[in-house]
């Protein structure tokens, strides 16, 4: 597994640090893949909402200078609330800078912050503009671009409903880019009664693109991957058996002692990893 760090942890450092300064720090830590979060990429993006765009030349920049480091690009994207153009100018954006970041692995990770009704268990669930993300995936796919969505107001289970509906639209290779991140704690937040770690557990290999950790206690965000309201070395465990090699994403909140929070994330799993 490769532990890695999200740009969006480091809201606070990024009003007076540099971007490259703050990933060159997060490599001195021991990650080993970095998470580009639009919105939290300093001069390598411009506008905000529909008007966001990546800067290309500045993400290249930044690619150049890490070399030892893999990286995906993340972004906030209405796909499944609303059908989203495959062909739209910040889509296509998202895409050439998915490519420019991932070089031989490119990876556009899309969440959408729309909130949902209701919880998806059949695909008589799911909303008819949410499989439009199969024209995201086949447009994805075109240009070599894994696409993955995380769970932010759905259990896992039922993203993966999503996804095998769409990939249903798909050719065999082209249902090979598109999967899911998931990330056990949101669920968590959102459906308190449900397991996460049983759906997770669930989800077949070629489905899990990119993985997020995070903890929360009492409902609330903790500053560091630990012990709390979901058992995170468990959730380490099950993705190791399952022979898991993706990124391991510590979606650690903001916070002034982040770095150190990013370092006691790494130990805990570490130490988890070896029981």
């Amino acid at each position: 597994m490769l532990f890695g760090a999200i740009t969006n942890s480091w809201r606070n450092q990024l009003l007076e640090r540099d971007l490259a300064d703050l990933i060159s720090e997060a490599e001195a830590r021991g990650s080993r893949h970095i998470e580009l979060r639009q919105t939290c990429l300093g001069n390598c993006e411009a506008g905000q909402g529909e008007d966001w765009r990546p800067n290309l030349d500045g993400l290249q920049a930044i690619v150049d200078r890490f070399t030892g480091l893999n990286f995906d690009l993340a972004m906030a994207l209405p796909c499944l609330s609303q059908a989203v153009d495959s062909g739209g100018e910040q889509f296509q954006m998202a895409l050439a800078g998915a490519r420019i970041v991932g070089r031989e692995n490119p990876h556009l990770r899309l969440v959408d912050p729309s909130p949902s009704e209701g919880r998806w268990e059949s695909p008589e669930d799911i909303p008819a503009q949410a499989l439009n993300l199969a024209n995201l995936a086949r447009e994805a796919a075109s240009q070599g671009v894994v696409l993955s969505l995380e769970n932010s107001g759905q259990t896992i289970g039922g993203m993966a409903i999503l996804v095998e509906e769409c990939r249903k639209q798909l050719t065999g290779e082209e249902a090979g880019f598109l999967g899911l991140c998931p990330d056990p704690t949101n669920q968590l937040r959102r459906f308190p009664d449900s397991d996460p770690l049983a759906d997770l557990d669930s989800l077949p290999l070629d489905m899990l693109k990119i993985v997020h950790f995070k903890q929360a206690r009492g409902g609330d965000p903790h500053p560091s991957v630990d012990t709390g309201d979901l058992d995170c070395g468990e959730m380490l465990r099950l993705l190791e058996a399952k022979g898991y090699q993706g990124p391991a994403i510590m979606e650690i909140p903001p916070h002034p002692d982040v770095f150190d929070n990013l370092t006691d994330s790494y130990d805990f799993l570490a130490a988890a990893s070896s029981q």
